[in-house]
């Protein structure tokens, strides 16, 4: 299995990170996807995913909540990171990219912008887009849509939308969702929309560790090792086994992610 969103170069792994390294290697898990989220963070995801080369893999973006020019000088840390595109590099999609208006909607139209240039990044240098929406599904689909072509690809990371939101997102051919901890929750009314709208050929895991835990450890902080409680429930959703999820789940993650394949 594949953990395709994992945040565990977070400073909530930083006193025991090997050791949940290893009970997610333990649990079955092949491969974690850790994505970037701002100039502080790239260091720190470059270096652990150095150092578990093969196991952990690196992504380079902006996240949409740190695109705050009270904060940083976005200009200067984009054309750090497209300078990074430019020559060899470890890096395996651009994310954590996309659109955030939850908390504040201050700085929607830099979101948008630094969103697009990202997109354009994604096609400019083959690269798979890992893609945070929240509260912002229209404008994020506009943007994905001027840009769309047959090479770009990625994941709707942390998918957790309805039934339109849904179809709209699976026009979007070459693209995955990503289902995590959320679609075990008891009030979810994310199982009803997979099984109604998305194949299970449209899916890939995640954990979002160390958010969205998933039952039975609801609450608690989420890691990789976790992964099996989501593919038990989607095998519940899909009226399959746990076997057929988990097979299916992994070639679609690389079917996406090309580069992780070794």
């Amino acid at each position: 299995m594949i953990d395709t969103h994992s945040h565990i170069d977070a400073e909530e792994f930083d006193n025991d990170r090997e050791d949940v390294i290893n009970r997610a290697k333990n649990a079955g898990v092949e491969k974690i996807l850790i994505p970037n989220v701002n100039p502080n963070s790239l260091p720190v995801v470059e270096k652990i995913c150095g150092d578990n080369h093969g196991f952990l893999y690196p992504m380079i973006g902006l996240h949409p909540e740190d695109a705050n020019p009270k904060d940083m000088d976005i200009d200067a840390f984009m054309d750090y990171m497209e300078s990074r595109l430019q020559t060899t590099h470890p890096f395996v999609a651009i994310g954590e990219v996309g659109l955030d208006y939850y908390w504040d909607a201050t700085y929607r139209h830099l979101q948008m912008e630094v969103f697009e240039t990202q997109v354009k990044w994604a096609v400019k240098y083959n690269l798979p887009l890992m893609i945070h929406s929240r509260e912002a599904h229209d404008d994020l689909i506009r943007i994905l849509g001027n840009h769309y072509c047959d090479n770009l690809k990625g994941v709707f990371h942390c998918f957790t939308g309805d039934h339109r939101q849904a179809q709209e997102v699976l026009e979007f051919n070459n693209f995955m969702l990503g289902i995590g901890g959320v679609v075990t929750f008891k009030k979810a009314t994310l199982p009803q929309v997979l099984a109604d709208c998305v194949p299970l050929s449209r899916i890939v895991l995640e954990t979002d560790a160390p958010y969205l835990a998933p039952v039975p450890y609801r609450g608690k902080r989420n890691e990789p090792s976790f992964l099996p409680s989501v593919i038990n429930k989607l095998a519940e959703v899909y009226r399959c086994n746990a076997a057929t999820v988990e097979t299916s789940t992994t070639r679609n993650a690389n079917l996406v992610f090309t580069n992780i394949s070794n």
